[in-house]
């Protein structure tokens, strides 16, 4: 019977007590690194998807290239982009609308504390609704700006829950200052579970402009499509637009078109090839641990020629001897991959509830159980591969010759 086989194995790896545990050293890192790895890239990628928001696929971003500083997108740039460059990309048929906005670097404080952070713009009109739209929540308590407002902000849900250095939240009906101006929090913008938005001062476009003297320049361009599915085309448009009214040549633009699910795309491109590579690692770690149950397979083969002789003696068949080396080889690497899946798994739920914690995500913690079961299954398939020549050394031994021994 098949289980026979199994359970005189598990007796077996017993009895090699620490030179078993040694042996599993290579598989269990390996299948550690890979479910630890892979868990961990995988809730990365759905954290960094989860900051773009669904809407702001249908929406492109300009905004100046040349960076000569640091701050938010936009700012601190060679030559930035103004008011007439959104007058251009208006005039587009392929645009719905364009809508300038303003962000910029300030200081806030509250509770005798002090925090850096940015300030966006919040148009009025139209162009208002639009943007109220894009953030695809409601306030959590208090409201939205409205038309004309002056000496209000409302703020993104972190400044609700302290997580940004103030020792204290802060509620709608508070006051701020902001680059030492008080300004009244009128509402808080409910979780986005995004870094972007839930860190954001949203201020009237009035306001904006004077607190930071912005005069023709402005740092970012919202564009909406006529036709969401035909968004690459507006893209190209404002490009050639842009191009013509900056007088850039084509290859040698002051200023990026990107849409959320190009940024997208290539992010998740890095992700996958540092992912690829960390899969190379395991797979070397893998491969020193298939040759260590090599090693061990191969001395036990040694130490057990009188049993190998004995079991021979009363009839045991070369495909049973065969067999039994086998699936100790096998289970050898399956319990190193049941152990590395464990501890991985732990590592990938740690790091997916740290990721949440650092950007303010709401990741669900999950096990990829497909994972798990092809680890386990190659971890068993690459120990039983492993012992496949010393099983065929058993199988051959003479037992004559291994009864001497």
């Amino acid at each position: 019977m098949l289980s026979d086989y199994f359970q005189l194995s598990f007796r077996n790896l017993r009895k090699r007590g620490a030179r078993s545990w040694l042996t599993l050293i290579g598989i269990f890192i390996g299948v550690t690194a890979v479910v630890a790895l892979i868990s961990l890239g995988n809730g990365l990628q759905l954290a960094v998807s989860s900051q773009f928001g669904v809407s702001q696929t249908e929406v492109i971003s300009v905004q100046a290239g040349g960076v000569n500083g640091y701050g938010p997108p936009g700012t601190g740039v060679v030559n930035p982009l103004t008011i007439e460059n959104v007058n251009d990309i208006k005039r587009l048929s392929s645009v719905k609308r364009a809508v300038l906005r303003y962000v910029a670097s300030g200081k806030l404080e509250y509770n005798d504390k002090v925090v850096f952070g940015y300030v966006t713009s919040v148009p009025d009109g139209e162009e208002r609704k639009f943007i109220y739209d894009q953030l695809e929540k409601d306030p959590l308590e208090g409201r939205f700006l409205k038309d004309g407002e002056r000496g209000k902000v409302f703020l993104g849900y972190n400044f609700y829950v302290d997580k940004v250095g103030l020792d204290k939240e802060i509620v709608s009906g508070k006051n701020i200052l902001i680059q030492d101006q008080k300004f009244e929090v009128i509402g808080i913008l409910n979780k986005k579970g995004s870094f972007i938005f839930d860190n954001a001062i949203y201020m009237n476009e009035i306001d904006v402009k004077e607190l930071f003297e912005y005069t023709d320049n402005i740092d970012l361009i919202a564009v909406q499509p006529v036709d969401k599915n035909e968004i690459e085309k507006t893209k190209q448009d404002v490009e050639k637009i842009l191009r013509k009214t900056r007088n850039v040549k084509e290859g040698e633009e002051d200023f990026s078109v990107s849409t959320p699910e190009a940024s997208l795309a290539t992010v998740n491109e890095i992700l996958g090839g540092v992912k690829a590579f960390i899969v190379i690692i395991a797979f070397i770690s893998i491969f020193i641990g298939a040759l260590g149950i090599v090693n061990t397979m191969t001395t036990s083969v040694l130490e057990r020629k009188k049993e190998i002789g004995i079991m021979k003696a009363i009839g045991a068949r070369n495909n049973q001897i065969f067999l039994q080396f086998f699936i100790e080889s096998s289970l050898l690497g399956l319990v190193g991959g049941i152990v590395g899946a464990v501890l991985g798994t732990l590592i990938g739920l740690v790091g997916v509830q740290g990721i949440n914690n650092f950007i303010g995500s709401e990741l669900k913690l999950s096990i990829d159980f497909v994972l798990i079961f092809f680890a386990l299954l190659g971890s068993f398939l690459i120990g039983g591969i492993s012992g496949i020549v010393p099983a065929m050394n058993a199988a051959k031994q003479d037992p004559v010759e291994a009864l001497r021994g």
